[in-house]
């Protein structure tokens, strides 16, 4: 066999690999979504209407959701370490097969700390919301604010810019609105280090106080 074509015929081979192999690896979270979907699979009640909370860590380890809102159906399907890119993939696994009539996202604090410029962020967040408001227009969306923390205060310049551009892009979308977590975990320009457990990062009772005094007004009680 002519040389050329042999070494042709062995690219084209090992870039058809390439392409299955790519084909076949599974989206990051992938069995973590499944789990909180196996979860929620028994205690949804799908003739009530149903708030969801969704993002980043800090919604996942919000275990008292539920019983803070009472006069709400609330599905928590935060996954621990995702970015806006994650919560992309999974729309219809996290959000819309629970035919909401709320969403509450928390994304862009681990893009910020990936190195993800806030206008990238914001970008996949746009198409996040085009894309729910397609498949559901009623959708009422509420934008929670990137949270200040010990762990990542050196980065709070980048997160307050990442706020900026959020707070611009729900008040020039229609249905959405943009809740700030953030000032109210700050005393005057100092963080309030006793919201956080022991990892500097995540918080403890205080720090979910603090945001349920700001989401409770966001929290529509009157979906049952």
């Amino acid at each position: 066999m002519n040389y050329g074509i042999k070494t042709y015929l062995i690219s084209l081979i090992s870039l058809f690999s390439f392409v299955i192999v790519l084909g076949q690896k599974e989206l990051p979270f992938k069995k973590e979504v499944e789990e909180i979907q196996a979860g929620l699979k028994d205690s949804w009640d799908i003739s009530k209407m149903t708030i969801v909370f969704t993002g980043s860590s800090s919604i996942r380890m919000w275990k008292d959701l539920q019983d803070r809102f009472p006069g709400s159906q609330i599905l928590n399907t935060g996954f621990g370490g995702s970015q806006s890119s994650d919560l992309e993939h999974y729309l219809d696994e996290l959000i819309l097969d629970y035919n909401p009539q709320q969403v509450f996202i928390y994304e862009g604090d681990n893009d910020i700390n990936a190195k993800k410029s806030p206008r990238d962020i914001v970008g996949t967040l746009e198409d996040i919301l085009e894309e729910l408001k397609e498949r559901k227009p009623d959708l009422d969306i509420v934008l929670i604010s990137a949270k200040p923390s010990i762990s990542r205060w050196h980065l709070k310049r980048r997160y307050m810019r990442l706020n900026k551009r959020l707070n611009k892009l729900a008040s020039q979308t229609s249905g959405v609105r943009f809740a700030d977590v953030w000032s109210v975990m700050l005393n005057k320009r100092k963080l309030k280090r006793d919201l956080f457990i022991e990892d500097g990062l995540h918080m403890n009772t205080k720090g979910y106080d603090i945001w349920y005094d700001v989401l409770k007004d966001y929290v529509n009680n009157n979906t049952l």
